[in-house]
């Protein structure tokens, strides 16, 4: 086949016969063009195959031959079109006469002319059709008795034989569609006419969009037919060829099977590095992989390091073996500890430092000492100094001595325990109260308990040789983060697997040849790999990674004279509790702890021993002005009062 034009290749094709190969025998490359802003294939190279696959028609675009004006058509276009002109045409009138009645042809015939004709005070434009009825003498002059229909009267026209054309017969015909014309290819580039454009006369030139398949492209490449290119159709000598497509480990990851597979890495993504595994280095262009399937269990833990300077995260499989034993919490706010609470599941502290309760701001903030065990029973609300509710989080105090004393103070607790009222924002230090040394595997530990949680490695998992976390003295499990991974090894190491999640690392990989060899019994992965701090932060932003907002703001130091209005207007009305509330972030409380925030403040802390271990008693509020945070406000209106 000699090289033809793209668009009259696809003009020609018949849809039946696809596919079909092509090579480009000369190169075209429109930088910035309409296509390529489009999402089209606008850069092809001389010698390149193109393996058609589909052609679909995108529009038609109708041009008047008369003035050059254009007007675009849908593909699904109604009207119905009908060829104009045949490839004949005749000088003068006297020789379209003359080949009529020579030929099987009878009259009357339908023509017209190229040219406008004026005759007894008529014009006749060239695209106006005129019937020939016949040949009679009209003003002593041979001359064609003709019909013209104009508005829906007919008007008889006498035309001399020696009338100049060109004149072209018209062969009345069935209407055709849209499709059946650009199908015909005797009617190529022929004028038309349809009733319903606004144009008499009309010329067709549709445009395609051909989809095909290219050597190392991963998706259809779409070319539009316009495109100035020569091609030649080769698919005779090239049903051998195979065409390359490549994979993103996200769609390996969509497959079902079979596994596994053997890939080759076409490409790397840019950017830093997500794990600081050696085996991250290894991934380069060319190095030849195993893919056995999808990782199980699907979840992962985000862990950080404890004890050190600089802390260290990492990913840890649901596969993971090793034993775990839990350790205490550490709480830097009571906001904290409102964030750990669950109901049905007590939660105690014990105050890590002394801390002044905001006394001015409700006289029932209490202060807390070294060594204070609480309850923590819930969120409340209290009023606070300028009649504005506060959000608090309600704890029951818990005795600390032993033996009989700590029995009989159980019993008096028990029938008026002590609670203590501890602003959101208030900077207290606790830890967790708890003996528990059991054993855990991480699945049975994510399962009884919540995130995030304290956690010390006892024993380490047996198919990770160079297990990490059992240097910690500590770690936070933070996080339970599911996410489909793939199970890899490279092809030169096929002993030691690896998880890869494609969200994340989404390599360009190419189907290589041959089948990989299996390793004997069960795969060894690695199931703790270390993150960098970018992608730690990155995987924190996640939302099965958002935390609870951070803790409210502690309101602003108010003058000593505003203290001192407010005290005698907030005395009782700051003592009342005003419940339990149903907080957004957290299932609701037990019922029962709500009547008892109810009674009266004012005996609430009438029970208690003054002696009691590890209570320090409130400060007393000194009356200068030192200890109120320079009130400025007050020295300033002083001043101006002066001057």
């Amino acid at each position: 086949m000699e090289p033809v034009s793209l668009q009259d290749f696809v003009r020609a094709l018949d849809p039946a016969s696809l596919p079909r190969v092509l090579r480009v025998c000369s190169g075209v490359y429109f930088e910035g063009s309409i296509y390529e802003i489009s999402g089209n294939e606008c850069c092809l190279s001389t010698g390149d195959l193109i393996k058609v696959t589909q052609v679909r028609l995108q529009k038609v675009v109708c041009e008047n031959p008369k003035t050059s004006q254009t007007m675009e058509l849908a593909p699904n276009f109604q009207g119905y079109f009908t060829p104009l002109n045949t490839p004949q045409s005749y000088e003068t009138l006297e020789e379209l006469v003359s080949a009529t009645t020579q030929s099987s042809k009878q009259l009357p015939t339908c023509f017209m002319s190229t040219h406008r004709i004026v005759t007894e005070g008529r014009v006749v434009t060239e695209d106006q059709l005129l019937m020939l009825e016949a040949v009679v003498m009209h003003l002593g002059i041979r001359s064609a008795r003709c019909v013209l229909g104009m508005e829906g009267q007919q008007v008889i026209l006498h035309l001399p034989l020696s009338q100049k054309g060109p004149f072209w017969t018209w062969e009345p015909s069935a209407p055709r569609t849209l499709l059946q014309v650009l199908q015909d290819p005797a009617l190529k580039d022929l004028v038309l006419t349809c009733p319903t454009l606004p144009w008499h006369s009309l010329i067709l030139r549709p445009q395609y969009e051909i989809q095909a398949i290219m050597h190392m492209r991963r998706t259809i490449v779409k070319i539009p037919s316009t495109l100035e290119v020569d091609v030649e159709d080769v698919t005779a000598s090239s049903r051998h060829v195979h065409f390359i497509k490549p994979l993103l480990l996200s769609e390996v990851l969509a497959w079902e099977g079979p596994f596994p597979l053997s890939m080759e890495i076409l490409e790397v993504p840019e950017g830093r590095p997500i794990f600081l595994s050696p085996w991250v280095g290894s991934l380069q262009k060319g190095q030849r992989l195993c893919v056995y399937g999808l990782a199980s269990p699907p979840w992962r833990v985000l862990a950080s390091s404890k004890g050190r300077k600089v802390p260290r995260h990492f990913l840890v499989s649901g596969g993971y073996q090793g034993k775990l034993r839990r350790r205490p919490r550490e709480f830097p706010t009571a906001y904290d500890l409102l964030g750990a609470f669950q109901p049905g599941r007590p939660l105690r502290v014990v105050a890590t430092k002394d801390c002044e309760g905001e006394r001015e701001e409700n006289p029932e903030f209490t202060s807390l000492a070294v060594g204070d065990r609480l309850e923590v029973l819930g969120p409340g609300q209290a009023h606070g100094a300028q009649g504005s509710d506060v959000d608090v989080l309600v704890c029951q105090r818990l005795s600390d001595q032993a033996g009989e004393d700590e029995e009989e103070e159980c019993k008096e607790e028990a029938e008026s325990p002590e609670r203590v009222l501890l602003p959101f924002h208030f900077p207290g230090s606790f830890v967790e109260e708890m003996s528990d040394s059991r054993r855990y595997s991480l699945a049975d530990l994510t399962a009884q308990f919540s995130l995030p949680c304290e956690v010390k490695v006892v024993a380490k998992d047996t198919s990770h040789p160079t297990d990490p976390l059992t240097s910690f003295l500590g770690l936070r499990l933070e996080e339970k983060i599911t996410e489909p991974f793939l199970v890899v090894s490279l092809d030169s190491e096929p002993g030691m697997c690896f998880e890869i999640p494609p969200r994340w690392l989404d390599l360009t990989v190419v189907e290589a040849k041959g089948q990989p060899d299996l390793p004997e019994g069960s795969l060894p992965i690695a199931t703790v790999e270390e993150l960098t701090d970018t992608f730690y932060y990155r995987l924190r932003k996640l939302p099965a990674c958002e935390i609870q907002a951070p803790p409210p703001r502690p309101p602003k130091s108010q003058g000593l004279s505003k203290q001192r209005r407010h005290s005698s207007e907030g005395g009782v009305k700051s003592s009342q509790v005003l419940g339990l509330q149903q907080h957004a972030r957290l299932p609701k409380p037990k019922a029962k702890t709500l009547p008892e925030f109810i009674k009266d403040g004012s005996s609430m802390y009438s029970k208690v021993p003054a002696h009691r271990k590890g209570h320090r008693p409130a400060k007393p509020q000194r009356q200068d002005l030192d200890d109120d945070e320079h009130d400025y406000e007050e020295i300033l209106e002083q001043f101006q009062k002066t001057i």
